[in-house]
């Protein structure tokens, strides 16, 4: 794919939420979702660290603090003069760690449900289905 094109649509993908994650954590999050999801592969161009900055509406450092972060996990592969890439061999996801962001997110998501009136069953059983959905149209 066109890398411009590629960049594009990547960054259509990425969005900053007001949910007192730091933007740099949901942008690192964001990109290691695409390519978990197979949306860049191994060896593919990442945007320019200053398009994501552009798309975003954000401060640089906080992209580039984002990709450092990715690189030293692992899942960026910086080459000097030529780009960013998505590393050839994935880092493989620490299990427990995963299971306790999910735990986290739950949680979270639980008590802003609660708080907005809302019943926690239903929020995820809306989830799973716009899950569902959105797994049918890729």
């Amino acid at each position: 794919m066109n890398v411009i094109i590629q960049a594009y649509v990547m960054l259509e993908r990425f969005h900053i939420e007001p949910s007192g994650v730091p933007i740099y954590i949901q942008i690192r999050d964001q990109v290691l979702r695409v390519i978990g999801a197979g949306l860049l592969k191994p060896g593919e161009q990442m945007p320019t660290m200053r398009q994501v900055a552009v798309a975003l509406r954000i401060d640089l450092n906080t992209v580039r603090h984002a990709y450092d972060a990715l690189a030293r996990m692992g899942a960026l592969t910086v080459r000097p003069a030529r780009g960013t890439f998505v590393a050839e061999h994935p880092p493989m996801l620490d299990l427990s760690v995963e299971a306790r962001r999910l735990d986290d997110l739950a949680h979270r998501t639980i008590a802003s449900a609660k708080a907005g009136g809302i019943d926690p069953a239903e929020l995820a059983q809306r989830i799973l289905a716009i899950s569902t959905s959105e797994e049918s149209d890729q």
